[in-house]
């Protein structure tokens, strides 16, 4: 029976991290993937270019203003801090890699995505990582004869052992690029404790009356403010045809829950209210959906007069009723019914119990040698490169502690 060092399963975003890191340490080192290429979602992410940091996602968390979510949130920490957006980004232009921000602190490739990929590829092939794919890991056991307490598993139709154990396999997002619940499933035979996985960063769904209202506008994109509770995203909103989807409803649905209403500021930084008395003053004449239009796209603004039976002039209307209209544009309150899953939910939501781990290692606590990193684990970012800073913060710490 072969052993090795450190096993990692999962060539993801996190597990190649880790490979690298651990494998300069001198570990023997195997990185076992299911899937017939690594880093399949390193490739697809940022339409191809790869968002694959933000420059705000240290200080958005050790400042408190947010960036993660998780029911231990300051467990993330650790991790962040010691391995930060300006590590990466050293490290990629170390390897000649180019790239941009977009918007907020979003970082992107210049070129295409596959060129993060293969700088792991060859970090790992440097290190001395053997990788293997198209090959699925099963029947995890505790193997106390082994030093340091290690485990045996199969690897296809070999049965190998480690002392080290590393679990990489992500969330149940995207189960068309593979995705499963092997990390779940991990934990629940080691009796590691579990927070509720769920879709995040995903567009949200509209019952049929709702949605029958809504249709001619699937398509239709406008700045907004969305709110749920006590978060808000300032970003674009776009209707679909099953709901709402776009950044700022990606990035609420990460805190919004079935039953909750969503308050939806359609013109942000615009008292529509004060606009169409202005209107109404210097054009009585003038429609209602007429004046919205020149704060909403058209089809937006006849979608919301006539919503609102607002098809009369400005001038035969009163400022009860224009307030009424106003509020349907600053202040529209709309309750999803649901979201549309892990089909297209760019991450998931809870995981692995933060409190059942180290937070320097990623290891858990009552079983040694046993760790878990990246997505698997209950730390969920927002929308824009957050998350991929996790996968390398949390494989560079689970790598250099293996």
């Amino acid at each position: 029976m072969k052993r090795y060092d450190v096993v990692i399963i999962g060539a993801g975003a996190a597990g190649m991290m880790c490979a690298v890191e651990a494998g300069r340490r001198g570990r023997q080192v195997l990185v076992i993937e299911h899937g017939k290429k690594p880093g399949e979602k390193i490739r697809i992410s940022g339409g191809g270019r790869c968002n694959f940091t933000n420059l705000y996602a240290n200080d958005d968390i050790t400042q408190g203003r947010g960036g993660y979510l998780s029911a231990n949130p300051r467990f993330c920490v650790s991790a962040l801090k010691r391995y930060t957006p300006q590590d990466f980004i050293e490290k990629i232009e170390r390897r000649g890699i180019s790239w941009h921000e977009k918007t907020l602190g979003q970082l992107f490739c210049d070129g295409p995505a596959t060129q993060i990929v293969d700088m792991f590829l060859a970090e790992m092939r440097e290190a001395g990582v053997e990788l293997r794919l198209s090959t699925t890991a099963r029947d995890i056991e505790r193997a106390p004869n082994l030093k340091g307490d290690g485990f045996t598993l199969m690897a296809g139709e070999e049965r190998i052992a480690c002392a080290s154990l590393v679990i990489a396999t992500g969330g149940k997002s995207i189960p068309k690029m593979g995705a499963t619940g092997f990390a779940y499933e991990v934990a629940q035979k080691f009796a590691i404790p579990l927070i509720e996985p769920r879709p995040a960063l995903v567009p949200l769904t509209f019952e049929a009356g709702l949605l029958e209202e809504t249709k001619a506008l699937s398509g239709v994109a406008i700045d907004a403010r969305v709110t749920c509770g006590k978060r808000n995203f300032d970003e674009a909103v776009l209707f679909t045809h099953r709901g709402l989807s776009g950044p700022a409803i990606l990035q609420i649905s990460s805190y919004w829950r079935e039953g909750d209403a969503l308050r939806i500021d359609m013109a942000p930084g615009t008292d529509v209210f004060e606009a169409l008395r202005s209107a109404r003053s210097q054009s009585g004449k003038q429609a209602v959906q007429t004046a919205l239009a020149t704060i909403l796209p058209k089809s937006l603004a006849q979608a919301i007069a006539a919503r609102e039976a607002a098809n009369a002039q400005l001038g035969a209307l009163s400022d009860k009723a224009l307030r009424r209209i106003a509020n349907a544009v600053n202040d529209w309150t709309v309750k999803p019914v649901g979201s549309e899953g892990y089909r297209t939910a760019e991450v998931t939501l809870g995981g692995v119990d933060t409190r059942a781990l180290d937070g320097k290692t990623m290891e858990a606590r009552d079983v040694p040698g046993l760790h878990f990193i990246g997505e698997a684990v209950d730390v969920t970012g927002w929308l824009g490169g957050y998350n991929f800073q996790w996968a390398w913060a949390s494989g560079v710490a689970c790598g250099v502690g293996v």
